[in-house]
C-alpha cells in the first residue's frame, strides 16, 4: 500500500464525484464499506511481505492504522493519483484493487499502475482477480484518460503472472532487488504493460470475453 495524506476521518470531505461500482460476471469492483475495514486489514495481514510490504511499524499493528481507515473512506474514487477498490463477489468481500497515478506515484501522464490482492487462497484460481484486473484497466482506458497501464509482481508470483499474459499485458523486463523485505533481502520483480491502442485493437481478447 503507498502513503496516504495525513488527517482524520472526520476531518476529509467526500469529493463531489459518484462512487464507482463495476459490476463484471463473476464479481463487482465497488468502494469499501465503514465495516469492512478490520476484514480488508486482516485479509492484508495474511499475505506475505511480496504481495503486501511492510514498510512502517503502523504496517505490522493487529488493528487498522488510522492511514488505512482514511484510505478506505476514500475508496470509490481517484483520490489525489489514487483509486482503491472492493473485489465483491455475491455480497461478500474478497480481495482488493487500486490504481495509482500522480501525484500518488511519480509516473507519466496518462500512466496508471495497478495492483490487486485477493485475501484468501480459496478465492484464487477462479478468475476473480482476472476479472478485476479487466475490469479496471477498461475502465481506466475508457474514462480516465490513460494510455498505458502496468503492474509489477513478484517475479516468483506465476500465478498472476498467467493473468496479466492472459489479459493481453506484456512482460517488459525484470527488475532486479525491486522488492524490499522487512528482514534486509531483496525481491525481482516483473513488470508488465499494455497500452490503451493494444487494448482496443481487434486482436485482444480479455479473459472474461472467454467465459461469455
Amino acid at each position: 500500500m503507498t502513503d496516504a495524506d495525513s488527517g482524520s476521518v472526520e476531518a476529509v470531505a467526500a469529493p463531489a464525484r459518484p462512487l464507482l461500482n463495476l459490476p463484471g460476471l463473476q464479481i463487482r469492483l465497488r468502494p469499501f464499506r465503514p465495516e469492512e475495514v478490520e476484514t480488508a486489514w486482516q485479509g492484508l495481514a495474511q499475505q506475505d511481505e511480496a504481495a503486501h510490504p511492510r514498510r512502517r511499524p503502523e504496517d505490522r499493528r493487529a488493528q487498522p492504522s488510522e492511514q488505512f481507515r482514511r484510505q478506505l473512506h476514500r475508496s470509490g474514487r481517484m483520490w489525489r493519483g489514487r483509486l482503491d477498490l472492493a473485489i465483491d463477489r455475491d455480497g461478500r468481500l474478497v480481495g482488493i484493487i487500486q490504481a495509482r497515478t500522480r501525484p500518488a506515484q511519480t509516473l507519466p501522464v496518462g500512466v496508471y499502475e495497478i495492483g490487486v490482492i485477493l485475501y484468501q487462497p480459496r478465492d484464487r484460481g477462479k478468475g476473480y482477480g482476472a476479472e478485476a484486473v479487466e475490469l479496471l484497466t477498461t475502465w481506466l482506458f475508457e474514462r480516465a484518460k490513460a494510455e498505458r497501464v502496468q503492474a509489477g509482481t513478484d517475479v516468483g508470483n506465476r500465478a498472476m503472472r498467467a493473468v496479466l499474459a492472459r489479459l493481453g499485458f506484456q512482460l517488459e523486463g525484470i527488475l532486479r532487488g525491486y522488492g524490499a523485505m522487512s528482514d534486509g533481502t531483496r525481491s525481482d520483480g516483473a513488470m508488465y504493460a499494455v497500452l490503451k491502442t493494444e487494448w482496443d485493437g481487434p486482436d485482444h481478447r480479455p479473459a472474461a470475453s472467454d467465459r461469455r
